[in-house]
């Protein structure tokens, strides 16, 4: 079977145009499946192929997958369980199914059909590389995130690694059933997002930050404008009234980057009621301060951080790279005036991810800005009297933060 599929296919590229039906037939996918069924069929019955229905079919996709999509890959990329693909070699395909990493049982036609898969992606977004750029960010047309990196740099050869989202962004609801938070997680974050406050989740990498973004974000009101920035386009928000923007890489002359920094400054310029940023991760972090302490509530960003006060740190360190000589207690004050609650994600060794933290911005007696856990498992502590708290002081020394326990024990989180 597999030598008639291979002559299947060599006979089928002699009848399209340049050999490749992706450069033909303009852009219409339609009318290349049919080009690409119609002189398969063809094929077949010039040649005398003696096949079944059910046989001729199986080819009939697996000749679709490999000349319109990306080949194996492509029943990965439509299994709805899979979140991640990972392609280290020829022989050695990973997926991620439920939080945990596992191989497949794919197998590629050398490092030349890893480096067609590429080209096939990257080939009409207008994307470059090779050894003098090695490595490229690129995004599936529904929406899925891609990274190539190249030898030199990958000592493995190509490497192709695609984060893939789900058709409909997960509800907080189903959050509440996964057990990522709990009911009362919910309802102060829900509540949080509807009165405008400003949200920062931080966490390690594929531990959901951009999940929870996602579902949080459908507590905004739908008559909002609501500007997104992100350097690849990942969320998914369901109101009506969306303006996505996404950075530009430079071109091959090293010209045209529009950074982060670049479309917050316009963001602030097109009437935004919510600005959403995907992920802030350089000097648009002191440009995010600003424009929470000048109007701009309601907004919501994600940062790799391992707790709510390192994140609290990151932003900081980010803030001072942006260069405009601010002394550092300066953009600790920012910090402390912008940003009214943090959530921490955690994912576990067997791959379960979930809510660990939220911690609350909240002022001692003597004025100085310290991290609270929020109030999530009662009712909210009524403003005229002193809620219990645990308070985090800034670590000295290098050592840990030291926490002091006053009042009533703070809120549970779930393990």
């Amino acid at each position: 079977m597999q030598d008639v599929y291979i002559r299947l296919k060599e006979k089928v590229r002699g009848r399209l145009p340049n050999g490749d039906l992706s450069l033909s037939y303009g852009s219409d996918p339609g009318e290349k499946r049919k080009s690409l069924l119609r002189a398969a069929r063809e094929v077949a019955w010039d040649e005398g192929f003696v096949l079944s229905p059910p046989e001729m079919q199986r080819m009939l996709d697996r000749l679709l997958d490999e000349i319109l999509g990306l080949g194996p890959l492509e029943s990965l990329v439509r299994d709805e369980e899979i979140t991640e693909i990972m392609v280290n070699g020829p022989g050695r395909v990973y997926v991620e199914k439920a939080g945990r990493i596992v191989p497949c049982d794919i197998f590629l036609d050398g490092d030349e059909e890893i480096y067609r898969i590429i080209d096939r992606i990257i080939g009409p977004l207008g994307l470059h590389v090779d050894e003098a750029s090695p490595y490229v960010d690129a995004r599936l047309p529904d929406g899925s995130r891609v990274n190539v990196i190249l030898p030199p740099l990958s000592l493995l050869g190509p490497v192709l690694t695609i984060r893939k989202f789900r058709r409909r962004p997960y509800s907080v609801e189903e959050l509440v059933s996964s057990g990522t938070l709990s009911a009362g997680h919910a309802a102060f974050l829900a509540r949080l997002v509807r009165d405008k406050g400003n949200l920062v989740i931080s966490g390690g990498a594929g531990t959901g930050k951009t999940t929870l973004l996602n579902a949080l974000s459908s507590c905004v009101g739908e008559e909002e404008r609501i500007i997104t920035l992100e350097d690849a386009a990942e969320l998914r928000l369901q109101q009506p009234h969306v303006i996505p923007l996404e950075t530009r890489p430079p071109n091959l002359e090293g010209r045209g980057e529009v950074t982060l920094r670049d479309l917050l400054r316009n963001a602030l310029r097109m009437r935004p009621d919510r600005i959403i940023i995907g992920e802030v991760r350089g000097p648009e972090a002191l440009d995010l301060l600003q424009a929470l302490n000048t109007g701009h509530r309601g907004s919501m960003t994600t940062v790799h951080a391992n707790s709510p006060f390192d994140a609290l740190s990151r932003l900081e360190t980010m803030a001072l790279t942006a260069g405009v000589g601010l002394p550092s207690q300066a953009v600790r004050e920012q910090i402390a005036q912008a940003v009214d609650a943090l959530v921490h994600m955690e994912r576990e060794a067997y791959g379960e991810r979930h809510v660990s933290e939220i911690a609350v911005m909240d002022r001692s007696h003597d004025g100085r800005p310290h991290l609270v856990p929020a109030p999530v498992d009662g009712p909210a502590f009524p403003p005229d009297q002193p809620s219990p708290i645990m308070l985090v002081t800034p670590p000295a020394n290098g050592n840990p933060p030291r926490k002091e326990v006053k009042g009533a024990v703070p809120a549970s989180t779930p393990g």
